[in-house]
């Protein structure tokens, strides 16, 4: 975990952004659970 600016929410994989918040984030509107896991999942299976 790496912490980044307020209102920003971004998920890396080796380097690799799966997930951004983008501007919604600094509202506190994120990305579910299950999309983050599925984005990862994906980019992790190749």
């Amino acid at each position: 975990m790496v912490h980044g600016r307020y209102g920003e929410f971004k998920v890396l994989v080796d380097g690799e952004t799966v997930i951004d918040g983008g501007a919604f984030a600094a509202l506190g509107v994120l990305p579910s659970g299950r999309r983050v896991v599925d984005a990862v999942r994906s980019t992790l299976s190749g």
